[in-house]
C-alpha cells in the first residue's frame, strides 16, 4: 500500500511538473493592407511599430518606409522563471514590412515577411533584435538597399547581416556578412559574400592575435534568393563550407 501511495504521489508530482511548463500561444499573423494613406494605417489592431526607417528602396526618388511590427498581446507575455528566463518573457511575433511611396499619395505594400526574424521562444537565447543585447541587431536602409542584422549570444556570439535589393517584384539577397566568436576558445570567423559578383571571403583568426587566415572562393552561378526562400535568418546556410 505504501508503495502504491508513493507511486501515486510521484505521478501526481510529475503531472504538476508537466502542468508547470509554460504554454506559448500559437502565433497569429494578420494580413496587412495593400495600400494605406498613412504609415499608421498599416498597423493591425493589437500590434505596434517597433522599428521605423525611411528611404528610397525602389529608385523613384520618394521615401519608402520599412516597419518592424510586433504584436502587443498580453497572452504572449509568458512566465519563464522555471526555465531560467524572466518572469515576463515577450514571445510576441514580428512582421517585417516595406511600403513604397505612391506618387498619388499614401503607400503601397511591397513586402510582408515573418520568417527572416523568427519569433523568440527560447528564454536562454538573445532576442535577435534586442538593441541592448550583447550583439545588437536592427534594420537599416543603406544606399538603396534593405539591411537586416540579427544578433545572437550563447556558447558562441555574433551577428548576421543580410542585404536585399528590390528587383522588379521582389527583394533579393545580394549580400551576406557574418561574425562568429567562439567565446571559450576565442576563435573568430568572418564571412562576407557578394552574390552579384559571386565572390566569398572567409577569415579565420583569434581574439588573441591578428594572424587571420583568409580564403577567397568563387561561388557557382545561381538565381538570387528572395526573402521567403531564406527562412529563419539565424538558421540560414549562406554558402557551403
Amino acid at each position: 500500500m505504501r508503495t502504491a501511495v508513493a507511486a501515486i504521489g510521484w505521478l501526481l508530482c510529475g503531472a504538476c511538473a508537466v502542468a508547470a511548463e509554460p504554454v506559448i500561444p500559437a502565433a497569429s499573423y494578420p494580413a496587412l493592407a495593400k495600400h494605406a494613406q498613412s504609415i499608421e494605417c498599416f498597423v493591425p489592431k493589437e500590434w505596434r511599430i517597433e522599428i521605423q526607417k525611411m528611404g528610397d528602396l525602389n529608385g523613384d526618388g520618394r521615401d519608402d518606409v520599412v516597419l518592424m511590427l510586433r504584436a502587443a498581446d498580453q497572452h504572449n507575455i509568458v512566465d519563464m522563471r522555471e526555465q531560467g528566463g524572466p518572469e515576463n518573457y515577450d514571445t510576441n511575433p514580428r512582421i517585417l514590412m516595406v511600403a513604397f511611396a505612391n506618387a498619388a499619395g499614401g503607400y503601397d505594400l511591397a513586402l510582408e515577411n515573418h520568417t527572416l526574424i523568427a519569433r523568440t521562444t527560447e528564454p536562454s537565447a538573445q532576442d535577435p533584435l534586442d538593441p541592448n543585447g550583447v550583439q545588437e541587431g536592427g534594420v537599416e536602409i543603406k544606399n538603396g538597399t534593405l539591411q537586416v542584422t540579427l544578433g545572437y549570444f550563447g556558447g558562441n556570439m555574433g551577428h548576421f547581416t543580410y542585404t536585399f535589393r528590390y528587383e522588379k517584384t521582389d527583394f533579393k539577397l545580394i549580400g551576406y556578412d557574418s561574425v562568429d566568436v567562439e567565446r571559450f576558445k576565442g576563435a573568430i570567423e568572418q564571412v562576407s559574400i557578394n552574390y552579384l559578383t559571386r565572390r566569398m571571403s572567409r577569415s579565420i583568426g583569434s581574439i588573441s592575435d591578428d594572424k587571420d587566415k583568409v580564403t577567397r572562393t568563387a561561388l557557382p552561378a545561381t538565381p538570387l534568393l528572395t526573402m521567403p526562400k531564406i527562412g529563419d535568418g539565424l538558421d540560414f546556410k549562406a554558402a557551403p563550407r
